[in-house]
Formats: C-alpha cells, structure tokens, sequence
C-alpha cells in the first residue's frame, strides 16, 4: 500500500519497523554494537562533505545506529516529516538544533512562557554565542511581527506551553514566518502527534521530549526532531557528530516499545483528564483550572481547531496552596510528587510563580500581568496517567479537602 494510507494508530504500531528476515522477530532487535566493520573504499572517516549522514553506512554509535535510525523512521511518519534526528534527551534536541542553525549575530525569537529549562538555555547561554534573543507572547500577532528583525532566524514556540496550557496558533504564526524567510520551530511534547500535527499546519521543525508521552513509561530519556531532509541533515551533521548528543539503542528501543501503545494510551489519559478538569473547576477550593479542553480556556475554539486531543496535563490554582501541596506529599498515593510528565503513573508537582519568574523567565511588565492571570501565585500541575478516572478524582477529593 502507498504511504499514509493507514491510519497514525497503525503507523505508531507498524511505521519504520521492518520484520526481521533472517529470523521472524517481530519484536525491533537491538543493535547495542558502537562499531560496526568499515570499508576504506566508503571514504574518509568524517562527517564533513557529506550532505547526509543518513545515506552513509552504519560506522559508529555516534553518528547513527540501525536501533535509533528504526526510531527515526517511525517518528517521521507520525510528525508526516521527511527525516528525523533522535538525540539523548529533549534538551539535547533543543539545544543542539539551536546551536545547528543559529550563529553568532543572528536573533531568536522565543515565546514568553516555555520550559522552564529552554527559557533559561536561550536568555542565559545564547547571548554567550552573540546570539540576540527577544521574548515575545506569540499570542499576539503583533508583538511577533514588532519583534522581528534583519537578522532574525528562527521564532521558537512550545504548544501547549508548560505550565499555563497556553497555546500558539501555529498556523498564523506560520503564515508570519513563511512570509518573512524563517524558521519556525514548535516544540510540540505536550500535545504529542495524537492531538497535533505541527507540520502540517507550517511548521518547520517539530521537537519533542520524547522522555514524556511518547515513550510514557518513565524508563528512557530521549529527544527528538523532525522536520525536512535538508534541514535535519545540517542538525544532524553537527548536533549528531560534534555535540555527543547520540541517543543510546537501548533507550531507542525502549521508546520504540512505549510508542507501540502511544495512541491508546493518549486517547485514555486524554478523557480522564477532561473528566478530572471539569471536575476541579467546578470544586470550591479551586480558583482556576487552565485545560484546553474546557470552554472556560480563552483560546479554547483554537484548541479545537488545532488539537484532536487535549492531552494529559491539567494545571490549577487552589485557595490554600501551601495545605494542600502538604496533603499531596504526605497523604496522596496515586498522585507521586516528581517533575516530569507523560508517564503511565498519575504525577503532581507545585509551581510557584515568584520562583519561576525570578529564575526561569525574563518578562516584562505586561508578560507578567498574562503570566499570573492564568497561574496566580503558582499551579499545581497534574500528569494524567492510566489509572481508573474514579480513583483519582476519589484522591483529589480527599487531597482538596
């Protein structure tokens, strides 16, 4: 059958993963070899002069592997992308294709509110490259164009953004930078290809945590992105080679396994969380709940339009914060207070405002005023895993009280 005419839930299962010919497997083998035998006549051992690495034959675990380039074929029909690079961790996608496409004297335009980890890698480090950043809400069309500059290169956003689920039309952002001549990079980990398709709404570059939802056990780190043949071979021959941000076989493989049950898994967490979400709004000790799902979110027609799922991640401000966080460590079962998301167990974690901006963020007047609308003086942000809806919302019952 000609490509993509099955459906995203078979391709998760099926995409990029030949049967073993030699001996029936059905299971990916793992390749744990970091050499592989090398022929002279190939050429030299070098990644300079070659327009892709992906065309050269398997020499070393750090520059590709048969495990981690099974993964790359599955993720790149997910994201509908031409290549991908799969890489140690999300921030090692991050900042490896950051550090593959920018050089000193360019300008990165970042959204104002992201992962924490990615704010303070772009306003913190960037600048000691002579790399210009400005932070902009990318909710404001505005402020976007207002910010652009000659030497701007890329316009970075993360949808839904950590923690407010706030989201970027990316569509129109799109329509910004394609008119402008830029990149623009979304880091789609919290909608996950289950709810949104950034590439097909204009995207050039999708990066994903692939730690969270897709692997969604807790067990394997990893990053990735996808994006053209063309761009993604210029992050790789740098990324890939220069900066050791090679993704282990066995961490590929672990995460192959994880997307075998993405979509189900995406689709349960999904509608728990919705139910939970409409049930904290409506409880008195809560002040706010920010979930694209609910028609209470202000960019909730958006969601609609550009999510098939609103995800697995609910943050909401609460009346007693400092009691309740006390009664989420010391009498919660199900909800395991750890920072991170995506995994199959329920998880919690406090997110103090003051914190955050004094830290992470770099806002001004008004970015701040959008900030503590939605997030007060902080959130507890919940991950949805697999457990029964039931037993929960019992123990958020109980935690709220």
């Amino acid at each position: 059958m000609k490509e993509m005419d099955y459906g995203p839930e078979t391709y998760a299962v099926n995409g990029g993963l030949p049967l073993n010919t030699q001996h029936g497997a059905i299971a990916p083998d793992i390749s744990m070899s970091v050499n592989n035998i090398y022929d002279p006549n190939f050429g030299d051992f070098s990644a300079k002069g070659m327009d892709d690495l992906t065309t050269a034959p398997f020499v070393y675990a750090g520059w590709s592997n048969p495990t981690v380039r099974q993964l790359e074929n599955k993720l790149s029909v997910l994201e509908k992308t031409e290549d991908t690079l799969v890489t140690a961790s999300g921030m090692a996608a991050i900042s490896g294709t950051l550090l593959s496409l920018l050089k000193a004297g360019d300008h990165i335009i970042l959204s104002d509110v992201i992962y924490a980890a990615v704010s303070e890698f772009v306003r913190d480090a960037l600048p000691g490259y002579g790399i210009d950043v400005s932070v902009v809400n990318l909710t404001r069309p505005d402020e976007l164009e207002q910010a652009i500059k000659p030497n701007t290169k890329i316009v970075y956003a993360e949808t839904p953004c950590n923690p407010l689920l706030r989201l970027t039309d990316i569509h129109a952002v799109s329509l910004v930078t394609k008119k402008r001549g830029l990149l623009f990079c979304v880091d789609s980990t919290f909608a996950t290809p289950a709810a949104t398709c950034p590439s097909q709404l204009g995207a050039d570059l999708v990066i994903h945590s692939l730690t969270k939802f897709i692997n969604g056990h807790g067990d394997a780190m990893g990053g990735s992105v996808s994006g053209s043949h063309l761009l993604i071979a210029k992050i790789r021959a740098h990324a890939g080679v220069y900066l050791g941000a090679s993704l282990p076989a066995h961490s590929a493989w672990l995460i192959m396994r994880g997307a075998d049950t993405f979509y189900p898994r995406m689709k349960t967490l999904s509608d728990s969380a919705l139910e939970i979400a409409r049930w904290l709004e409506k409880h008195p000790k809560v002040k706010r709940v920010n979930y694209p799902g609910l028609p209470s979110h202000p960019q909730y027609e958006l969601a609609r339009q550009q999510m098939d799922l609103f995800g697995g991640i609910i943050s909401f401000q609460v009346t007693e914060p400092s009691q309740i966080l006390h009664r989420f460590l010391n009498e919660a079962k199900l909800f395991l207070h750890a920072f991170s998301i995506g995994h199959q167990r329920s998880l919690v974690v406090y997110l103090d405002s003051d914190e955050l901006i004094k830290t992470s963020y770099s806002f001004t007047d008004q970015q701040e005023k959008d900030y503590r609308e939605m997030a007060g003086e902080g959130v507890f942000r919940l991950s949805i895993g697999l457990e029964r809806t039931d037993d929960l919302l019992a123990e958020l019952d109980t935690v709220l009280a």
